[in-house]
């Protein structure tokens, strides 16, 4: 009977711990707001910095190689990457591993810029960009202000929009 009352009030507990953390706000970054900058490596291990893009516009799209969502949007993202102007750039920041994330770009044939995040270090850039979700997507205007939030999948006439819409 002890036993039963301890498992209870642990599971009652363990219930309201999450009922806490799914309350707790992290649905990202508004519009309107400044894009935080950051700097991150690419694959090959050049640094680029969010602020190296002043006065173009950002597509920054947060993603993993195990998230279905993520692979089912690359495909639309080269092709709109092929097809930018001078004005407009693309860039991927990635959860995984380096391997795993090379792999995978070498799998799908993606030729935009992939950054290296981490979800282990205090402040990596998904954690100040607030990312519940993956893949979250955000447009940010030549500006550095957020444009748009987009959490799912984007599909390529979203992106064109999106990006035709801002200053």
């Amino acid at each position: 009977m002890y036993k039963k009352i301890i498992a209870a009030v642990f599971l009652v507990v363990l219930i309201a711990v999450a009922i806490v953390q799914a309350m707790e706000p992290r649905s990202g970054l508004d519009t309107g707001q400044k894009a935080p900058d950051f700097e991150l490596e690419t694959l090959s291990g050049e640094k680029v910095k969010l602020s190296d893009y002043q006065g173009k516009k950002v597509m920054l799209n947060f993603w993993a190689t195990w998230c279905g969502p993520c692979r089912e949007e690359m495909p639309d993202m080269e092709t709109f990457a092929k097809g930018l102007g001078k004005d407009t750039v693309i860039l991927a920041i990635n959860l995984d591993p380096q391997n795993d994330v090379q792999t995978f770009v070498d799998e799908m044939g993606v030729t935009f810029p992939i950054l290296l995040d981490s979800q282990n270090i205090k402040n990596a850039v998904n954690k100040r960009y607030k990312v519940a979700a993956m893949p979250t997507t955000y447009f940010i205007d030549s500006e550095g202000l957020i444009s748009r939030k987009h959490i799912g999948q984007v599909s390529l006439q979203s992106m064109e929009k999106y990006i035709e819409d801002m200053k």
